[in-house]
């Protein structure tokens, strides 16, 4: 492939090496202070990691197409490893009807009357933690919340929730390359997949939760009975994994500055910006790509058609051209902006959810924790696009 070289830094680095994803901070720092974009030669891609740029991209639909593959495949060129998602690697005009169905069902009153419920089995999951006294954060809670809530919301039988978090595993390791990473958590994908499947059949889900709700949009004529089950499967791809995450970072973000969770003690109403702030600090989603739809100049520098463009979400949220002090944990900060959720018609579409589950868990543990901190080194999971831990080792007191 022809590179234009003019201008454009070019670094060797791997974004899914494991010295990468263990620290990538570092990396991100390097590509920031190379350029806006710059060329990645092992993997033939562009990269951008400033925040301008990275929330330009993620706002450009136009020009950065999510239809050709929100990983490293080109579907323009290649056969994705299971059928697209008809929301997250999809544009207008597909996007928006699809994007519309979904938009009616999750939205704040739906989400609101979850609440109550979802407050109940919090109080359940921290109480049995504050009786320990020590806990993983990620076995224990993290995982376990989420779990207990999510499935039910949309209406899953009980039998074979397990499936659940390597299913997700497996998807975002998908959006990298063939590595190990992905080897490992392919290594029961029929089982896994064949569950998932067949969860996201019409007749697998109870009728009063949002499965059942997007079948209705398709007896409605919005969406096809297809499309129904593949957004069904959306849900449980975007729903749960990111969830679980953000919720282990909150953990760790307040165990790691344990001021913060004084100041929030002090003032509860800073929860949901402390959760902003968790999410820019903390990203769950590490990247996530866009493809070219035609030559386009970014500084001087030419990315042509059908390109894949790496863009580094986590870097954008510690770009010190954006944030003030960007790699200190400050829940009082106006985190509003980040790009942890996304940007533009392709922002997270579930995540109301998302910051209901983390607020109900963040007020369940502000009612009965006086201090967080660690009982133990953090292990840490890595995945290809998401990062997270695979054990939290925590003390909390009363």
């Amino acid at each position: 492939m022809a590179v234009q070289q003019n201008k454009l830094p070019e670094l060797d680095i791997d974004p899914f090496s494991t010295e990468f994803l263990t620290d990538p901070y570092p990396f991100h720092a390097q590509m920031r202070d190379a350029g806006p974009v710059v060329w990645l030669p092992k993997y033939e891609i562009y990269a951008m990691a400033r925040f301008d740029e990275v929330d330009a991209s993620l706002r450009d639909w136009e020009t950065y197409s999510s239809a050709a593959g929100g990983g490293l495949t080109n579907f323009n060129k290649e056969e994705p490893w299971r059928k697209p998602s008809i929301i997250l690697e999809a544009d207008p005009p597909l996007h928006t009807r699809t994007r519309g169905v979904l938009n009616k069902i999750l939205n704040r009153a739906a989400i609101e009357k979850l609440r109550a419920g979802f407050e109940t089995i919090a109080d359940e999951v921290v109480e049995q933690i504050v009786q320990k006294g020590t806990f993983d954060g990620i076995k224990e809670l993290a995982e376990v919340f989420p779990l207990r809530v999510f499935p039910d919301a949309v209406g899953l039988r009980k039998d074979g929730r397990e499936n659940l978090l390597p299913y997700g595993n497996m998807a975002f390791n998908a959006f990298g390359p063939r590595n190990a990473l992905f080897e490992e958590s392919f290594k029961k994908a029929n089982e896994v997949m064949g569950w998932i499947l067949a969860q996201c059949s019409r007749d697998a889900l109870s009728p009063e939760g949002f499965g059942a709700q997007i079948y209705a949009a398709a007896d409605d004529g919005d969406i096809s009975e297809e499309e129904a089950g593949l957004l069904v499967r959306s849900l449980l791809t975007a729903g749960l994994d990111t969830t679980v995450y953000g919720i282990a970072n909150a953990l760790f973000s307040f165990a790691s500055f344990p001021d913060q969770w004084q100041v929030l003690r002090n003032d509860p109403k800073l929860i949901r910006g402390a959760f902003d702030e968790v999410i820019r600090l903390q990203s769950p989603v590490q990247t996530f790509f866009r493809t070219t739809t035609r030559d386009v100049d970014v500084d001087g520098i030419t990315i042509p058609k059908n390109n894949k463009v790496i863009l580094f979400l986590a870097s954008g949220n510690r770009d010190p051209r954006k944030w003030e002090n960007p790699d200190e944990f400050d829940i009082q900060r106006r985190a509003v902006g980040h790009v942890g959720f996304g940007a533009g018609i392709h922002i997270c579409v579930g995540q109301m959810i998302a910051r209901l589950e983390s607020e109900v868990i963040l007020n369940a543990l502000l009612k009965r924790v006086r201090h967080i901190e660690f009982n133990g080194s953090p292990e840490r999971k890595l995945n290809n696009t998401l990062r997270g831990f695979n054990s939290l080792p925590l003390k909390i007191f009363e």
